[in-house]
């Protein structure tokens, strides 16, 4: 499987989104990281869902710790081996001030694993929908948490597969999801991998508690409850919601586990929840 994947890195064109956190956030070696995410995959349990699942929330830290939670995403998401597929893949920007959604409009980007081409023709699409959509390249360079998805994506999906990369900042929810709505409606192949961890550096049970809560609000679609929560990836998570509703797409819990379930340490821990949406 790694053949098939790394010769695309030769067809791409110089303006390549590098990756960034390749040897500290996954393996840098390019059968390490296969393997591994090889691993998370098997090891996830697949659902017995009585529709596909076109969107995921999956989490973005360090495979050490997140990579067995978002394995169960991954697993989940429905994807054509087939066809051609875009998957819109949302997260917050961490390093980088964005005002509005910042628009990665690369002509591809990489992983150990190969590169993986940008549709910028759905990014025009959404930009001239929406002025708050912008290039802003710039937020995408050092940004992990969409990088840490895409390797899972090329395991799952070697060929045929292209991104539309975007980063919330100061946004509303709300409005992003009106903008993607119709494409989304009228492309039964586009999917959403939403990136986000849940609460940070709390005690284990408190941690819990907090998670559990905010677990509870996404599935129950309270979209009031989920903007009083903690994640980073609030904005993006709110995104869904507010398209679950318009689509009557379901959530389904996958799993729930802290940094202190897969690393061991209980005393500052982070969230990770892999949710799935099905029509």
């Amino acid at each position: 499987m790694l053949g098939s994947i790394l010769p695309q890195s030769s067809k791409m064109g110089a303006n390549v989104r590098r990756a960034a956190v390749a040897g500290a956030f996954y393996p840098a070696s390019p059968a390490v990281l296969h393997q591994s995410v090889q691993n998370y995959l098997e090891r996830a349990r697949v659902p017995d869902f009585a529709s596909p699942a076109r969107a995921v929330i999956a989490p973005h830290a360090g495979y050490l710790y997140s990579g067995p939670i978002a394995g169960h995403s991954f697993r989940t998401l429905d994807l054509d081996l087939q066809q051609p597929q875009t998957i819109i893949l949302i997260g917050p920007a961490h390093y980088v001030p964005v005002d509005g959604v910042a628009v990665g409009d690369f002509d591809a980007f990489e992983t150990p694993l190969g590169m993986v081409p940008v549709d910028r023709r759905l990014l025009a699409v959404l930009q001239k929908a929406n002025p708050r959509f912008i290039s802003q390249q710039a937020a995408h360079v050092p940004e992990h948490s969409l990088e840490v998805q895409i390797p899972f994506l090329q395991v799952r999906k070697t060929d045929q597969l292209s991104l539309a990369p975007l980063l919330t900042g100061h946004s509303r929810a709300e409005s992003i999801a009106a903008t993607l709505l119709p494409s989304i409606r009228n492309d039964s192949t586009l999917r959403l991998v939403i990136s986000s961890d849940l609460s940070h550096f709390h005690p284990y049970e408190k941690a819990r508690s907090f998670d559990t809560d905010l677990v509870r609000a996404i599935l129950r679609g309270d979209l009031d409850a989920v903007q009083r929560g903690e994640a980073c990836g609030r904005i993006p998570i709110l995104v869904l919601m507010h398209l679950a509703l318009q689509l009557d797409w379901q959530p389904h819990l996958l799993d729930y586990r802290n940094s202190g379930d897969t690393a061991g340490d209980k005393r500052r821990v982070v969230g990770y929840a892999a949710i799935a949406y099905t029509e």
